[in-house]
């Protein structure tokens, strides 16, 4: 039980820094912030929805593409780590851009950017796919992998009411706030990336050593 209780912690915490709600909130923000409530609403619902079910089909299936393409998951470990230092150095350096939508052209916006770039690249980008097929080759049982699924479910959830009231949270912590909410994440995915790197690269050097 601690076993499974730990997994999940663990799940949860790196899928919540990965997709990083919280440093998303100002972007989604501005690149709505000529919707109204209930465009921003429905944006951000079918953002989560979308990388909800990316995600989880990419943990069911990212051992097929490696058997594929006969790739280890030590060697995915370390390119994820890659690809998570390089996101961490990049929520430290977020810059935003606002966008003008014209009225006739909200519905086919309010689907293009839930989509992309909003569910893919941003919510649902390398790291949090990474760290899926990752986080399910770990999970040696289901039990294991039925936490994993809600611990996704629980994170997706956050992500769409933080975007939900992103107008009231950016207002409560102020710029200030928001810069050092990202600057934290970006901290912390930063270990994560040392982790992943050096956990996929101890198997080859154990082996070049033998």
């Amino acid at each position: 039980m601690n076993e499974i209780l730990s997994f999940g912690l663990l799940s949860f915490t790196s899928f919540f820094t990965l997709i990083n709600p919280l440093g998303t909130m100002p972007i989604f923000m501005t690149m709505t912030s000529e919707l109204d409530q209930k465009d921003r609403t429905k944006t951000a619902k079918k953002a989560s929805i979308v990388s909800f079910i990316t995600i989880v089909i990419f943990s069911f299936l990212g051992q097929l593409l490696f058997h594929f393409f006969g790739i280890s998951v030590d060697s995915f470990r370390i390119v994820g780590g890659v690809i998570f230092f390089i996101m961490g150095m990049d929520m430290l350096q977020a810059r935003l851009e606002k966008v003008k939508v014209k009225d006739s052209e909200i519905k086919s916006y309010v689907n293009d950017i839930s989509v992309t770039p909003l569910a893919i690249p941003m919510i649902c980008g390398p790291g949090a796919l990474t760290n899926a097929i990752v986080m399910m080759e770990d999970a040696n049982s289901i039990g294991k992998k039925m936490i994993l699924v809600i611990s996704v479910s629980l994170v997706m959830l956050l992500t769409f009411l933080i975007l939900y009231s992103s107008s009231k949270i950016i207002k409560l912590l102020g710029e200030t706030g928001i810069n050092v909410m990202m600057r934290l994440m970006g901290l912390i995915v930063m270990v994560i990336a040392v982790e992943f790197f050096f956990s996929g690269l101890s198997p080859f050097v154990q082996q070049m050593i033998k």
